[in-house]
């Protein structure tokens, strides 16, 4: 295992930048999920750090050795990474033991007992080791391609998003031997997505990555309570979005007084709840909030409730199924936990005026949200 450090990368393609200035840390060991839109340069970070691209600036570090960056540019085959592409790319006319082989030094290619070593680690059998790539279904080669990546025991595992291609059932499946498999190597791992779930669900933290930097980098938990700003909030995952005032340190809305999951100072904001804080009561109060039922959509696990609020805008609660209200049913709300709240002042700021590097962990501070530009697609 080894500490990945990326220190102010740069690239740009065709004269547009598409990095610029990334700083992650990712400790020995871990997994970090890198989680950003299509075109916000996901791939690209990946190949700078494996050595299939040059960054125009700033440094790779790779345990404690810098494999990019003053001075230096160390080929992809002497950086220890091992790469998983989005479609594996296995070789389709060598069996799964050659391509797993491949990933092995020449001496220890002909290795049964090693290589059916690491399809077990992968939740694969050693009968698998003389199937072809087409015998496989997508979930299995992708497997196949994590055993091929840690055979040559690699400092450092990159994640390409490897899972985009699968259905929904397979994707967890697969996701949860890989993680597995990752654990059981001690490597440590960088994953790429756009998909949120995937991200939260298989990082030990998450880095957010918008206008060419690392937005913000939290905790699952913390990215998804307390995401850095509007924008964030929407990003990951579903949002309820109310004009408010904050006051006495406590946010005031549509949904009624709700208290705060971080300091905010007096004044006007956007506050934020989840869909999924939002229930029914059925003993309200004189001031709880009343809405419409305007839509359902069920999903069969849970089902999510378009509202329209009595006085305020049509908001999105989300319900377990079988407490699934009817469309035309008039419901009274309550809100559990606490609400996000972003002041107009931080969120007037101009953008880009201070360091992202400190902007991106000040997760806790509200007013920390003017470094992290507002640029969403680029290549």
């Amino acid at each position: 295992m080894a500490r990945l450090s990326v220190s102010q990368l740069t690239k740009t393609f065709g004269g547009k930048p598409v990095l610029k200035g990334v700083d992650l840390d990712v400790l020995a060991g871990s997994l970090v999920a890198v989680l950003g839109s299509s075109g916000s340069g996901k791939t690209t970070l990946l190949r700078l750090i494996c050595g299939f691209e040059r960054a125009d600036s700033g440094l790779v570090e790779i345990d404690g050795q810098i494999v990019s960056g003053a001075g230096v540019d160390a080929p992809p085959e002497r950086r220890r990474v091992g790469y998983v592409a989005q479609e594996g790319s296995l070789f389709p006319h060598l069996s799964v033991f050659d391509n797993v082989a491949f990933g092995l030094p020449r001496s220890e290619r002909r290795d049964r007992r090693g290589v059916e070593g690491l399809l077990a680690r992968v939740g694969l059998p050693a009968a698998y080791a003389d199937r072809a790539p087409h015998q496989l279904s997508g979930g299995e080669q992708q497997r196949v391609a994590l055993a091929r990546a840690l055979a040559p025991a690699p400092k450092l595992v990159l994640l390409d998003e490897p899972f985009s291609s699968l259905d929904a059932a397979l994707r967890v499946e697969t996701r949860q031997a890989v993680a597995t498999a990752l654990a059981t190597s001690g490597a440590t791992a960088l994953l790429v997505t756009h998909d949120q779930s995937e991200a939260l669900a298989m990082g030990s933290e998450v880095a957010v990555l918008r206008g060419g930097v690392v937005a913000q980098i939290a905790t699952p938990e913390t990215l998804y309570r307390q995401p850095l700003d509007v924008a964030m909030a929407r990003f990951v995952g579903e949002a309820v979005i109310l004009p408010g005032t904050v006051k006495g340190g406590a946010a005031m809305c549509a949904l009624g007084r709700r208290p705060l999951a971080r300091p905010a100072p007096d004044g006007p904001a956007d506050v934020m709840v989840r869909p999924e804080q939002i229930r029914f009561v059925t003993t309200p109060s004189a001031e709880t909030p009343r809405a419409l039922v305007v839509g359902v959509t069920y999903f069969g696990h849970d089902a999510s409730v378009r509202l329209a609020l009595a006085a305020g805008p049509e908001i999105v609660s989300r319900v377990p199924g079988q407490r699934a209200p009817k469309r035309g049913d008039q419901v009274c709300l309550t809100v559990e936990g606490a609400a996000i709240a972003y002041p107009h002042a931080a969120s007037d700021a101009g953008f880009g005026s201070a360091d992202p590097r400190s902007a991106a962990r000040l997760s806790a501070n509200p007013m920390s949200v003017a470094a992290l530009g507002i640029e969403e697609n680029l290549p």
